[in-house]
């Protein structure tokens, strides 16, 4: 009997929640990068898929290996594909250290590889495309730990103003009067590893359009071992799931001890079938790919009755 070859590397998650893609790789213990293409993010870089040199940002919610470890490879191979420097989004807690990992691999490589490196405090904000901003909050895990979220800013007129001539609004601006109600608009939360707690019960967290948290253990007795390690177990997400108000949720770092599901059988027995249909495993690449699949043939027979 000859040696059989290695396994295969398992694809990346993927699953389009209009008008945004969440795709990457979300395993406990092993790596987390998770990417929105429409906002130039990547969400932590535990490895480097080819598809997330294609972010400008990314942003690191700590600094356990499984979430950190493909940093440096992302930036030198961006730099290596004529790119342009990525930008790292940090706690100002771990800037330091981050650059002393950089520093410590340009040392082994005898070479500069360009990056820049933006912290952001609490609550501060970093816009990353036209009228939207990355804004970081503070979540609780075994090291210094962050979450993101990526709101939309618009402008609407004020009612009493509604109907007035542009002419008279222009004359009400020049005279300093403010004439619009400025709106945040949550479009997506990424929590990273951690406990569940008052962070996750911010408006702009729980109101976001989609959420991509964690979920690390499912069985009923490890619930101890979920406080231990500080991540969520399945029945912090039920009671999180009936009072956030996402149209969707996603979530990711799930063990591979624990079965999809039998994740997805203790989901619903913790929060009911109808908060569980709006939680999505990244990793459960066969209903992911089914659910494309209709959304496929959907797009196609809106097309053909266009045409």
């Amino acid at each position: 009997m000859i040696p059989r070859p290695p396994p295969r590397d398992g694809a990346l998650g993927f699953l389009y929640l209009p008008p945004f893609r969440v795709q990457g790789i979300s395993v406990a213990g092993e790596a987390t990068s998770i990417q929105i293409p429409e906002m130039d993010v990547v969400f932590d870089m535990g490895a480097c898929p080819r598809s997330a040199l294609a972010a400008k940002y990314c942003a690191i919610t700590h600094g356990h290996m499984d979430h950190i470890g493909g940093l440096a490879y992302w930036c030198s191979q961006r730099n290596f594909q004529g790119m342009g420097p990525g930008t790292i989004v940090c706690d100002p807690r771990i800037e330091s250290d981050i650059r002393g990992m950089m520093d410590g691999f340009q040392n082994l490589e005898r070479q500069k590889t360009p990056y820049e490196i933006k912290t952001l405090e609490e609550g501060e904000d970093l816009e990353i495309k036209n009228n939207i901003v990355l804004r970081r909050f503070p979540t609780e895990h075994t090291c210094p730990s962050t979450g993101y979220v990526i709101l939309e800013k618009r402008t609407k007129l004020k009612e009493e103003f509604n109907g007035l001539p542009q002419e008279k609004l222009r004359e009400l601006k020049q005279r300093g009067t403010e004439i619009v109600n400025h709106l945040e608009i949550p479009q997506i939360a990424f929590t990273g590893d951690t406990l569940p707690g008052a962070a996750l019960l911010r408006d702009d967290v729980r109101k976001a359009r989609i959420i991509i948290t964690e979920c690390t253990f499912f069985e009923p007795d490890h619930k101890s071992r979920a406080k231990v390690g500080m991540h969520m177990h399945v029945d912090d997400l039920a009671e999180w799931l009936r009072i956030a108000e996402c149209e969707h949720m996603v979530v990711g770092h799930i063990s591979r001890r624990t079965h999809l599901g039998v994740a997805r059988k203790q989901l619903v027995k913790a929060a009911g079938a109808e908060l569980a249909g709006k939680v999505f495993f990244l990793m459960d690449h066969r209903a992911n790919r089914e659910r494309y699949e209709v959304q496929e043939e959907e797009a196609r027979r809106l097309e053909a009755s266009q045409d």
